[in-house]
């Protein structure tokens, strides 16, 4: 049965027509596209794979594949699982901070074992998830959030200048003009959809851009497409590509980062139901969004896939629109899939140089930093939440700029220390429970 208001549906169990709903289930993916599958192609340049090889291709596929499948587990569900809300999942930028740093250093057994455990612990979080939101005050994500957006961005300077590995950087062609006017074609072409469109246009604008640059790259002779015509018609999910390879530092730093990305996924699941149905979300919907964002993510590492979360442009796209029907974000989660299954569309997609991937990540990193400020406004501003604000980002990224300033800590506790995200949780989280509030 269809409830419309106005030309709305403002219940998630409502069902548009096929011909309407299968564009409303494209748009969502065209507005997270673009930012599900860069996480995997930054952390696979920091494993040292291959750029455009068989194992960038796969992880790439794995990320379609599995944002496709944690969906499903969000907007059908099962038992516990699911909030059962038009909630669009994918790779998460939260996470990618540290997996590139325990890939780099430990490899992507020790990266992927990690997930895996994080997102088991994660799911557990389902059941005591509204008892820990105290913990994660908007002071607190909203500097998490930034502090991810702010480690974030130099790697995209790196990539829109020609790339962040150390052979990349010390190649002549590193900063040049051909690379840098491909990165500011993919952000001014982005900028001009974003703002200066409507629609599916407007919410697809950095695909948009993406795709543009890639164009221009192809026009300057810098795309190699060896890879697309060598790649298979489809690819069959490998369990364990990497092996299980336990690290005690690295599952502290992904469990941690899991914590905050839960916290997330509530907000998103709240302001799904503000957006779409003018309510507050349900403790069953909130329990069971995050028993989905573990379980995608377990799910996920065991073939190769980074973490998962919920995606709040998406979001953005539910309050635009007035379109809560989950059935409509279903069919977005099936064309992932697809996606994720054929080899070819992921090897376009590591064929893209890194150049036109630096300019999407300009503005898709900057705009994570962004919405850790734009949290942080929910804060007063007095001296206390000042001096927490200023430790906090002190302490996390000052720490990951400078390593050796603890290399004497033992291997565990220097992973944690360096990561950016987990020194800026750890110390916001004491600090604002034992500063007093001031009157």
């Amino acid at each position: 049965m269809t409830n419309m208001t106005d030309g709305y549906y403002s219940d998630p169990n409502d069902t548009p027509p096929l011909a309407e709903a299968v564009p409303l289930g494209l748009q969502h993916v065209l507005a997270m596209f673009a930012s599900n599958v860069t996480p995997s192609i930054i952390v696979a340049g920091a494993a040292g794979l291959a750029f455009g090889g068989p194992e960038q291709v796969y992880l790439i596929q794995m990320a379609m594949l599995f944002a496709g499948i944690a969906t499903l587990f969000q907007t059908v569900g099962f038992g516990p699982v699911g909030a059962r809300l038009p909630i669009m999942q994918g790779t998460s930028f939260a996470f990618v901070g540290v997996l590139a740093g325990i890939a780099a250093t430990q490899g992507l057994g020790v990266a992927l074992t990690a997930c895996l455990i994080g997102g088991v612990v994660h799911f557990f979080l389902g059941s005591v998830i509204q008892h820990l939101r105290f913990l994660f005050p908007p002071l607190v994500t909203g500097l998490v959030i930034l502090a991810i957006g702010l480690y974030l961005i130099p790697v995209a300077i790196k990539y829109a200048a020609g790339g962040a590995a150390p052979f990349q950087m010390e190649a002549e062609s590193f900063g040049s003009l051909m690379h840098w006017s491909v990165a500011l074609t993919v952000v001014v072409v982005a900028l001009l959809f974003k703002f200066f469109t409507k629609g599916i246009l407007s919410n697809a604008g950095i695909l948009i851009g993406l795709v543009v640059g890639y164009l221009l790259a192809i026009a300057l002779g810098m795309v190699n497409f060896g890879a697309v015509a060598n790649a298979a018609l489809f690819v069959t999910p490998q369990p364990l590509p990497y092996g299980f390879e336990f690290n005690l530092g690295a599952v502290i730093a992904v469990v941690l980062v899991s914590v905050v990305s839960a916290i997330e996924t509530v907000g998103d699941a709240s302001a799904t139901t503000k957006a779409g149905a003018g309510r507050d979300a349900t403790d069953k919907e909130i329990a069971g969004a995050t028993y989905a964002d573990g379980l995608g993510t377990a799910v996920a590492a065991v073939f190769g896939g980074l973490p998962n979360t919920s995606f709040s442009q998406n979001v953005g796209i539910i309050g635009m629109t007035g379109i809560m029907s989950r059935h409509v974000v279903t069919i977005g989660a099936l064309f992932l899939i697809l996606c994720g299954l054929i080899p070819k569309i992921g090897a376009v997609i590591a064929s893209m140089p890194l150049p036109v991937l630096g300019g999407g990540v300009i503005v898709m990193f900057g705009m994570v930093a962004a919405a850790g400020l734009n949290v942080l406004t929910e804060v007063k501003m007095n001296r206390r939440n000042m001096v927490i604000i200023a430790v906090s980002l002190a302490a996390g990224l000052g720490l990951n700029l400078v390593p050796s300033a603890v290399q004497y800590l033992p291997g565990v506790v220097k992973t944690l220390m360096t990561s950016a995200v987990a020194p800026t949780a750890a110390v916001a989280i004491i600090l604002n429970l034992v500063l007093p509030e001031e009157i």
